[in-house]
């Protein structure tokens, strides 16, 4: 790690200097071969590979922020265990060079005239297109947020600006009720909600205040998890660790300054509960990307309609995707979005030659659900809810060597591998650890 932290600190300022320089410099008319909008996990890693593809000149990103992060280690930083700051890095030094950065925001896309255009008004043509512009969070869609994150009991890992309060929260925490919700939508990294959970009841053992709290997942789903193996596993763990889940749970409201949560019951529609809270994490409820959802390429549900085996548009052949942003019916995850990112290289590859798509995804997807400050469950399945497993042991039990992976490989893999366009999941691993096993 110490090795990582010098390798960050030596990144080359000269490349930062030259994207900040070649973005500022926006024409009102451009046309790129390959534009990608987003520069997210999925975006960054696309341009990356389409660079090697087509060549750098012929690849632009839009992306109107500063600072990219490593979102999956937020986990962590809300438990205390990482800091907010080494989730960060520049734009400018993940984007890769010689590649347009674009510093704006999509504001339309419009596919029939093969144009996007940008808030600050400018207008870009492409040839190709690849829409990797995440999902949108709706912390206002709770009644009483996002003022109630000015209370110091309440946090969300969600986002970079409250990911700390969630922290502090666990550091106040006296007794109590401590809470976690899991909204009535699609969301990101579906096991997020119930990691920070694990990780604040560790934490009150380990400073003497769990016989004083009680521990309470609200979830609005009928299970605990939405595959079986790793389900029967963690309702093992609420057991033992005396957790509350309530299923079916939907917080609707928090009446901050009372440090009262209200939770509708989606079986039983009218009837609300409400209940006092000493800590509260808030997992927003989520939507498709709005840009994306007022377009052309939207689904009826509002997310970008790709086929699910190759990520080609199903009604615009020259548009493609991946991510959170798409209707993969998949877990929203940097894991789905890497082995993602292999299968939707081949995909273009073949399309620019006027090929057939001859790559399928599977829905492949990861979780790696921490249960404790040491300890990691390694959740692993593909579109048909069927366990994926790397390795050749059975990973419904917690390890701690999967925590090290979590905490401590899989940030470097995603840095130094997925952002480079050199990391496509671990499909071919997967295949030799299991050679000779059936």
């Amino acid at each position: 790690m110490a090795a990582l932290r010098r390798l960050r600190r030596c990144q080359p300022s000269g490349i930062a200097i030259s994207h900040l320089h070649t973005s500022s410099q926006a024409s009102a008319k451009q046309h790129y071969k390959m534009l990608v909008l987003g520069g997210g996990s999925g975006g960054i890693a696309m341009s990356a590979r389409m660079k090697r593809m087509v060549g750098a000149e012929n690849v632009a990103v839009v992306e109107p922020s500063e600072t990219h992060y490593y979102q999956p280690i937020w986990t962590l930083v809300g438990a205390g265990a990482k800091t907010v700051a080494s989730s960060g890095r520049s734009t400018a030094s993940v984007m890769p060079s010689g590649v347009k950065w674009v510093k704006s925001k999509v504001q339309e896309i419009n596919p029939d005239q093969n144009t996007v255009q940008t808030v600050d008004g400018n207008e870009i043509s492409y040839e190709y297109l690849i829409v990797a512009l995440g999902l949108q969070l709706h912390f206002e869609k709770i009644k009483g947020l996002p003022e109630g994150f000015n209370h110091p009991q309440i946090g969300s890992n969600y986002s970079v600006e409250t990911v700390e309060k969630t922290w502090k929260a666990l550091q106040n925490f006296k007794e109590g009720n401590a809470m976690f919700s899991f909204p009535n939508t699609p969301v990101k990294c579906a096991g997020a909600p119930q990691k920070i959970m694990y990780l604040s009841d560790s934490y009150l053992r380990k400073t003497g205040k769990r016989s004083r709290a009680k521990v309470i997942y609200h979830t609005s789903l009928p299970v605990i998890f939405g595959i079986k193996k790793y389900a029967d596993a963690l309702w093992d763990i609420v057991k033992q660790r005396d957790i509350q889940v309530n299923l079916r749970s939907n917080l609707i409201e928090v009446r901050a300054d009372k440090q009262e949560a209200v939770f509708e019951n989606l079986d039983k529609p009218g009837e609300t509960t409400s209940i006092e809270y000493e800590m509260l994490h808030v997992t927003p409820p989520m939507g498709p990307n709005l840009v994306v959802k007022g377009s052309a390429l939207a689904d009826q549900a509002g997310w970008l309609d790709v086929d699910k085996e190759n990520l080609q548009h199903k009604r615009y052949p020259n548009v493609f995707g991946i991510g959170d942003c798409t209707n993969l019916p998949t877990s929203k995850t940097a894991a789905a979005v890497a082995a993602q990112s292999a299968i939707l290289h081949r995909t273009i590859s073949k399309v620019l030659k006027n090929e057939k798509p001859d790559k399928k995804y599977d829905g492949y997807t990861s979780c790696p659900l921490v249960t404790s400050y040491n300890t990691v469950m390694l959740a692993e399945f593909d579109y048909n809810g069927q366990p994926l497993e790397t390795f050749p042991i059975n990973q419904a039990k917690e390890r701690r060597l999967m925590y090290h992976m979590k905490a401590d490989i899989m940030p470097h893999l995603y840095w130094h591998g997925l952002l480079r366009g050199l990391w496509g999941g671990p499909g071919p691993y997967r295949k030799l650890l299991h050679l000779g096993m059936k």
